[in-house]
């Protein structure tokens, strides 16, 4: 008889189907980043590089979470989320703990575990979510965290970040409108979702944060910068320094205050020094004084960055103007200004030389009302330059144009 020897089958390892289903999962959040123009984490980053309390406002589900969680991993900060309509506002106040003297030794207010965790790794990012929903008392005991960075008896240490997130009052559950106190000390960001960087994401690829390129060279050069455009502006328009809102809606936004104004001035000097574009400048110049004083105050640095006449007038035939036309037409005006100032045949002659380039390399409906002014101020013994031939058609165009207007608007 032949023995049967029974076959042996390899060992395999047991896998549940959760196991599946985890490995599933792994797969689904295994993404990547790449560094991508995002104007919106730009801002952020450089709000963040400020040492500055930001205040995320968007809709539900629109990615302010996900947003911080990738900065916080981008940036290697130990991320801390505190939801704050869940605490009590002595869970940022800190609770009394009583000593064994406390006529001598007072009662000292202990801080929560997450401060004490922040505190002993010296850095990380403390996200408040939610801060739309959290009551009065609750937004009262945290003007503290945001502005003295204290929790309890703690100070959170120089290298904790924070940001919080907040969804408008009307897709809030049970919300409330921010206190005015509590919002002067944000950088308030609208938070908006880009269908590309969606699309690409849920591909499996995200922008990267990264922190900005501050160059150490311009350092002195952005701060008096700063300084003079916050100044200047200020100084012309002394209204704008504090201007609380009356509206209570309003009050829980960014709005104007020495406060403010300095959170403004510090962003200006690191977007120069960072030279970042014009629409972040915007984002976080509106985010701290609002939308009318921030758009001033961009208007203030634009007319900083425009050329002196004087320059001008020297080299005419050589000069750049800018591209924009309001600004072109504001450079034109004050060069005929500066003629006007101290008029002379040679200064007169540049500002028509000035005008022809302007009308040589832009819109020529610019150089119009310049050039009208410019001719009154001839002189009986200047002889017309040639230059004025080039523009004669212009001006008499502008001017048949504006009868024919005048005309039309009388008739009817």
């Amino acid at each position: 008889m032949r023995s049967s020897i029974p076959s042996v089958t390899p060992a395999t390892p047991h896998h549940t189907e959760l196991d599946v289903a985890a490995d599933l999962l792994t797969l689904l959040r295994d993404t990547a980043t790449e560094p991508r123009p995002d104007i919106q984490l730009e801002a952020l980053t450089l709000a963040v590089a400020a040492d500055l309390p930001v205040l995320l406002w968007g809709e539900p589900g629109i990615g302010k979470t996900a947003a911080l969680n990738q900065l916080a991993a981008a940036l290697d900060l130990p991320l801390t989320t505190v939801i704050a309509s869940v605490h009590e506002p002595s869970d940022f106040a800190g609770l009394p703990v009583v000593g064994d003297d406390p006529a001598v030794q007072g009662v000292p207010m202990a801080p929560p575990d997450w401060a004490v965790r922040l505190v002993r790794a010296g850095r990380g990012l403390l996200f408040l979510d939610e801060l739309s929903t959290a009551p009065p008392a609750v937004q009262a005991a945290l003007l503290r965290v945001v502005l003295e960075r204290r929790i309890g008896a703690l100070r959170l240490p120089a290298g904790v970040r924070i940001v919080a997130a907040a969804n408008p009052r009307s897709s809030a559950a049970d919300g409330w409108e921010l206190s005015a106190p509590l919002a002067n000390r944000f950088v308030h960001l609208q938070w908006t979702y880009q269908h590309e960087t969606v699309v690409r994401g849920l591909g499996g690829t995200w922008p990267r944060a990264a922190l900005p390129r501050l160059a150490p060279q311009r350092l002195p050069e952005a701060v008096a910068y700063a300084r003079r455009a916050v100044c200047g502006l200020l100084t012309g328009r002394p209204a704008l320094v504090h201007q609380m809102p009356n509206n209570e809606a309003r009050r829980g936004g960014p709005w104007p205050s020495p406060r403010s104004w300095q959170m403004a001035l510090c962003l200006t000097a690191f977007a120069t020094a960072a030279g970042s574009s014009r629409e972040v400048l915007s984002m976080l110049v509106r985010g701290t004084v609002g939308d009318g004083p921030g758009l001033e105050l961009l208007a203030s640095l634009d007319r900083m960055d425009l050329p002196d006449p004087e320059t001008l007038l020297a080299a005419p035939a050589t000069a750049e103007l800018p591209e924009r036309g309001d600004l072109r037409q504001v450079v034109l005006d004050a060069v005929v200004a500066a003629v006007r100032e101290r008029p002379d045949r040679a200064r007169w002659d540049a500002a028509w030389t000035l005008l022809v380039r302007a009308l040589e390399t832009g819109a020529p409906d610019l150089v119009v009302v310049p050039a009208t002014t410019l001719a009154a101020l001839r002189q009986p013994d200047w002889d017309v330059p040639a230059a004025i031939e080039r523009l004669t058609g212009v001006v008499s165009l502008s001017r048949r144009a504006d009868r024919v207007a005048a005309a039309a608007g009388s008739g009817r």
